[in-house]
């Protein structure tokens, strides 16, 4: 409808003879004020010199009688135009929804676009932590969203299976006879290395050799114990990413980019690159930009010459149209920079592939951070937020007991998940735990208690012998009728903006929109004529919250 609408202003402008103008067509906050308002008269007045006013009574005019399903065109405040829907639009979207079920909310508008997203690029030798799992969680959302409108994607994970990090943990794990099969034997290798490589110049010499005898692949101890350790932690990676919902469709690994990259780069001194001290590096200033290293003097690919091969690898394997990346935003000057390189170095592969941050995460609770740590671990904060739920239950004077391990883990993703995909891009993250786990709004647990009921009315309903039906409709469309006609629109808007946040804001509305209808109808009650309509509607809203969790990654329980 919207789609219709914005088309036909269009028509008429030209109709008119008027400018082609960008305007903008949105919901009213207050439903009296009609179902979508439009501000062409406002954009357009000072160009043709009409008062607003003015000029939106002619449109008014123009385009009464002139779209299906909307019965009236009136004009407001300073000069918006106010589209009035027939109660027959909402009446035909309620069976839409059912028929569609799944496919609600599915466009092809990016058809036959193919889109890769790096979903996780995991640190080998370091078990999965709070950053990971937050990257995850956004990438995965947009992932869904990206799928939703059309487009063809490709999941990929880039593990950082060769870095001077994992040489350190391997000298660790050498020195210490640690256990390369034990993941947390893994973490604690790493810490090790890393101190003693800070504090010792002998350490540091022979974490570099193992450094190096990785990247050139040298048999020996270090290449043996380090191929163990890379299987467990790979063998972790892909459990802790099944436990939270996500899949890749390939992986690229840092060891196979720095053979390219490091190709790449000598290939390109004199043009992109220059040499510095016996390395290779990119003088940044020039693009205003900073200087930075990308081999080192010992012929050492580094991070930078690494995301420079894996540019290549994901456009030559998949040749995507747009290639996509989250990062923490401490880490955007590090890929302007890439950016920068990636656009001299492969033009049109540069300028499809996007950087895009997401802010910071913090603890609201000091009792909760104290216990995780400075950086906590993703299964240990899972872990946590589970513990709450089922304290929260029993709060609630819930038999504990009688909540399953999949429910508690289920609503602690949620509570998780939810926290992180509120927030807009790039702005930094606070995890409140007693709100997190709010049953009572802007939660994730309460958009799954929502669903859980819709699921136990209509139970209910079909016990009493009412089954959903639109063969006799109320004069008036109920206010969560108008609100889950929008689901498409939030579905588009949501990518548009790459901000997952409208969708979770939009399903928090739809689910208090629910409730109150819940509180003030009578949906399962054989003796209310209009009772099978409240269930179709009902049904309708379940649909739509359910596949709106799914973009957000989020189980929607049947039961809790």
């Amino acid at each position: 409808m919207k789609k219709l609408l914005e088309t036909t202003v269009l028509e008429i402008l030209k109709a008119k003879g008027l400018p082609q103008v960008d305007f903008v067509i949105e919901h009213p906050k207050d439903v009296t004020h009609g179902d979508y308002a439009c501000n062409v008269a406002m954009v357009l007045a000072k160009k043709v010199g009409k008062p607003p006013r003015e000029l939106a009574t002619e449109l008014a005019t123009a385009l009464a009688d002139t779209i299906e399903y909307v019965t009236d065109v009136s004009v407001a405040g300073p000069g918006f135009l106010n589209f009035s829907l027939h109660r027959d639009f909402f009446s035909r979207e309620v069976v839409r929804i059912k028929e569609e079920g799944g496919d609600w909310g599915v466009n092809q508008k990016l058809d036959g676009k193919k889109v890769l997203i790096e979903k996780s690029a995991p640190n080998l030798y370091k078990p999965f932590h709070v950053g990971h799992l937050l990257n995850l969680t956004i990438s995965e959302s947009i992932s869904r969203l990206y799928r939703m409108n059309g487009a063809t994607v490709t999941d990929v994970s880039y593990p950082s299976d060769i870095s001077l990090g994992v040489a350190k943990a391997v000298w660790a794990l050498l020195e210490y006879n640690g256990d390369p099969t034990d993941i947390k034997e893994l973490g604690n290798a790493y810490v090790q290395g890393t101190k003693a490589y800070e504090e010792s110049d002998v350490v540091k010499s022979a974490v570099q050799e193992i450094n190096t005898n990785l990247n050139t692949g040298k048999n020996g101890p270090s290449w043996d114990i380090y191929l163990k350790g890379r299987k467990t932690s790979l063998d972790y990676f892909h459990t802790i990413t099944k436990r939270l919902g996500s899949s890749f469709d390939d992986s690229f690994y840092e060891s196979e980019a720095g053979v390219r990259g490091k190709k790449i780069v000598e290939e390109k001194v004199g043009e992109v690159f220059q040499v510095s001290d016996g390395a290779i590096v990119f003088l940044g200033e020039e693009y205003g930009l900073h200087t930075r290293v990308f081999v080192t003097g010992g012929g050492i690919p580094v991070y930078e010459a690494k995301d420079i091969g894996l540019i290549a690898m994901k456009f030559e394997r998949f040749d995507p149209d747009v290639s996509i990346l989250y990062t923490d935003v401490e880490q955007k000057h590090y890929f302007e920079v890439i950016k920068k390189v990636a656009e001299l170095t492969f033009g049109e592969w540069g300028e499809k592939t996007h950087y895009l941050q997401h802010g910071r995460l913090r603890f609201a609770d000091k009792k909760v951070s104290s216990r995780l740590g400075n950086v906590p671990l993703a299964e240990d904060l899972i872990e946590t937020v589970k513990e709450a739920v089922v304290e929260r239950m029993k709060e609630n004077a819930i038999d504990s007991g009688s909540i399953s391990d999949a429910t508690a883990e289920a609503v602690a993703q949620s509570a998780l998940k939810y926290t992180f995909l509120k927030a807009g891009p790039g702005q930094n993250i606070t995890f409140d735990l007693k709100q997190a786990l709010s049953f009572e709004g802007d939660s994730g647990p309460y958009l799954q208690y929502t669903h859980a009921r819709i699921v136990s009315v209509l139970e209910k309903a079909e016990c009493v012998g009412v089954l959903s039906s639109v063969e006799l409709v109320p004069d008036n469309p109920y206010e969560v009728e108008r609100l889950v006609c929008r689901f498409p629109e939030v579905v588009e808007v949501a990518l548009a903006e790459r901000a997952p946040q409208y969708m979770s804001t939009y399903l928090i509305q739809l689910s208090g929109a629910f409730n109150a209808f819940y509180a003030k109808e009578k949906i399962a009650d054989p003796n209310d004529r209009f009772a099978p309509y409240k269930v179709a509607v009902s049904d309708a809203v379940r649909i739509t919250l359910k596949n709106g969790l799914w973009v957000l990654g989020i189980e929607a329980p049947e039961k809790m």
